[in-house]
C-alpha cells in the first residue's frame, strides 16, 4: 500500500459499485426500470475492470478485495432490495427472507470464489457468478415493463427464480467463464458471422433477448451438470477403484 494502488482498473471498479449504489437510490425512489438498467451498467463495468487489469499489467491484492466489495454490494444488495420492493414485499417473511438469501448466498460465492481462485480452473466458474444472477434479476424486471405485464404475473415466479438463484450461486454447478484464451485467437469465419447475427438480433429485440441470453446461461450449468453426471460417476468409481487396488495388504 505504501507503493500506491493502480488508478485504471479501480477506476472501472469504482463505476461498477457506483452504478450499484445509483440503482440502489432508484430502487427506493420507485423507478425500477432505471433501477434494472443500472445493475446491467454495473455489469459491464464490473467486465471491464479485470479485464483491464490483466491486459495493462496492473493485478494487485488490493484490487482484487476492492472488487469483491463492490460486487457485494452492486450484486448482491442492490438486486436483492430491488426484488424485495418490485415484487417480494407482498410475501411478508418469505419475501424478505428470499431477499436476504440472495444477498448471502452472493457474499458466500464471492468468498468462495476469492479463496478458490488460485486452485480451481480459469475456463469455469463453480456456482453462478453474482453478476450473472443480478443481470437475470434486472432483465426479469425490464422484461416485465417492456410487454406491460400487470403485477399479479410477477409473484410466485419471482420468488421461486430469487431461490433458483441463490441456490445456483452457492452450488458446486460449473458455469462458462468466457475466460478461454482460445477466444481470442484465429476462428472460422462462420463463428464471426455468427457473432454479427447474434449482435443484429440483440438489437432488434434487446430485452427480450437479454432476457433469453441470461436465462440460457443460467441453465446451461444445471444442463451440463446433468448431461456430465454418468462420466463424473464412472470417473469416480475408477478413481475409487485405483485407490482399493493401490492399497497394500495389512
Amino acid at each position: 500500500m505504501r507503493k500506491g494502488i493502480y488508478i485504471l482498473p479501480n477506476l472501472f471498479t469504482t463505476g461498477s459499485l457506483f452504478a450499484g449504489f445509483y440503482s440502489m437510490v432508484a430502487t427506493l425512489s420507485g423507478d425500477y426500470r432505471t433501477a434494472a438498467i443500472w445493475i446491467l451498467a454495473s455489469s459491464v463495468f464490473d467486465g471491464l475492470d479485470g479485464k483491464v487489469a490483466r491486459a495493462t499489467g496492473t493485478t494487485s491484492k488490493f484490487g482484487v478485495e476492492y472488487d469483491s466489495l463492490a460486487d457485494l454490494v452492486s450484486f448482491g444488495v442492490t438486486p436483492g432490495i430491488l426484488m424485495y420492493a418490485w415484487a417480494l414485499r407482498p410475501f411478508g417473511r418469505l419475501g424478505w427472507v428470499a431477499a436476504f438469501l440472495f444477498v448471502a448466498c452472493a457474499a458466500l460465492r464471492l468468498a468462495r470464489f476469492n479463496v478458490q481462485v488460485d486452485t480451481v480452473e480459469s475456463k469455469r466458474f463453480i456456482g453462478l457468478p453474482t453478476p450473472a444472477a443480478a443481470s437475470m434479476v434486472s432483465a426479469t424486471v425490464l422484461l416485465f415493463y417492456h410487454f406491460g405485464w400487470p403485477s399479479s404475473f410477477k409473484k410466485l415466479a419471482i420468488l421461486v427464480l430469487i431461490y433458483l438463484l441463490a441456490f445456483l450461486m452457492v452450488s458446486n454447478i460449473k458455469f462458462y467463464s468466457f475466460k478461454d484464451p482460445e477466444l481470442i485467437k484465429r476462428q472460422p469465419f462462420g463463428f464471426l458471422v455468427l457473432i454479427v447475427l447474434l449482435f443484429v438480433v440483440v438489437a432488434a429485440e434487446p430485452v427480450l433477448m437479454l432476457f433469453i441470453i441470461f436465462l440460457c446461461y443460467i441453465f446451461s450449468g444445471p444442463v451440463g451438470f446433468i448431461f456430465t453426471w454418468p462420466r463424473r460417476r464412472r470417473l469416480e468409481k475408477a478413481i475409487h477403484k485405483g485407490h482399493e487396488s493401490g492399497r497394500s495388504p495389512q
